[in-house]
């Protein structure tokens, strides 16, 4: 099911301030992807996407003023009660995005009064396990989760009490040169003006100035020179053969990513060295490297780190390599 890029898509619609009739379908096929989503439960024991995007499409539907079957909410009520979102790459994304949406539904008045009161402490606990998780430089998981951390602080109105709002602030401007692709802008930029995804709901269109008007973006400068950077490929599980499968030097410009120096790898040596991407709301996927692939049913993923164990906080195709640098990509599990 297609649940987090519609959920995605049906935020920004709304904050352009549609007519009420174009997207009327499109709501409708949320309801239905969150319902064919959740039939994976039955055999893996969560959605057949994950509760990252189950829980972005319940608030997608809570910022369109739709109800959601008390049996939905209840759903991810259950996944936070149990821990279970906080398993994976992204746990502070999850539970963030989950608390939003119980937010939402609480403060809109989509449930019922005893559900909305389990709801709000819900969110509140979220909030609380953020702010126990703050690392000493303020980042909240990392700083691409940062933002949704902070979002949990401004809706639920711990950001006037949560100390760690005013750390997580400070991390956040100092590193707002990370945020350059299109989704990690949609989840910093409302924080900077003071708000949350929730605040779509609440939008008057009609005082709304029309500012989505093109500019004029000068071509980044190219880097002369070049660099050579180490790859590595390593793959610790027991039913792996080796630890180490691949470990060459890949020379690259100066300018590329770590996407330019895997594409070069697979040019230079196309029998030892092959990979596979998938197309995300955040960029390219690692999701195969050397045949093996990184599958959620199996609970593993490709973890990319500069060695010897330092993960980065970027993905594939905005990450910059240095010269000499050794970098890793282990298939780990979560």
């Amino acid at each position: 099911p297609h649940t987090g890029r519609l959920a995605l898509y049906l935020l920004g619609l709304r904050a352009t301030c549609p007519t009420p009739s174009p997207h009327r379908s499109l709501v409708t096929w949320l309801k239905y992807y969150l319902e064919e989503d959740w039939t994976g439960s039955r055999r893996h024991g969560h959605p057949l996407t994950n509760y990252y995007q189950y829980g972005l499409g319940v608030l997608a539907l809570c910022v369109h003023h739709k109800r959601v079957r008390e049996e939905v909410v209840q759903r991810l009520l259950t996944a936070q009660h149990h821990g279970r979102l906080r398993h994976g790459g992204n746990a502070v994304d999850t539970e963030a995005v989950v608390a939003l949406a119980f937010t939402c539904l609480e403060r809109r008045r989509l449930v019922g009064t005893e559900l909305a009161a389990e709801l709000r402490a819900a969110a509140h606990r979220a909030g609380s396990s953020m702010a126990k998780a703050q690392e000493p430089d303020g980042v909240i998981g990392n700083i691409y989760s940062t933002p949704w951390a902070l979002q949990v602080f401004l809706a639920t109105g711990m950001c006037q009490t949560e100390p760690a709002f005013a750390q997580a602030m400070a991390a956040l401007l100092e590193n707002l040169e990370a945020f350059s692709t299109a989704a990690t802008m949609a989840q910093v930029l409302p924080v900077l003006h003071g708000h949350s995804y929730l605040d779509i709901a609440s939008m008057h269109c009609k005082e709304e100035p029309d500012t989505l008007t093109p500019l004029n973006m000068e071509p980044l400068a190219e880097v002369p020179g070049n660099k050579t950077v180490q790859l590595v490929v390593e793959c610790p599980l027991p039913w792996c053969y080796d630890l180490k499968l691949y470990d060459h030097l890949v020379p690259v410009p100066a300018a590329a990513s770590l996407l330019d120096v895997l594409q070069t790898a697979a040019e230079l040596e196309p029998h030892d060295f092959r990979f596979h991407t998938q197309e995300t709301s955040q960029g390219p996927f690692l999701s195969q490297v050397l045949g093996l692939e990184a599958r959620q049913e199996k609970r593993n993923y490709w973890q990319l780190l500069s060695a010897p164990d330092i993960p980065l906080e970027m993905g594939i195709a905005d990450y910059r390599p240095r010269d000499k640098e050794i970098l890793i990509l282990r298939l780990s599990e979560w």
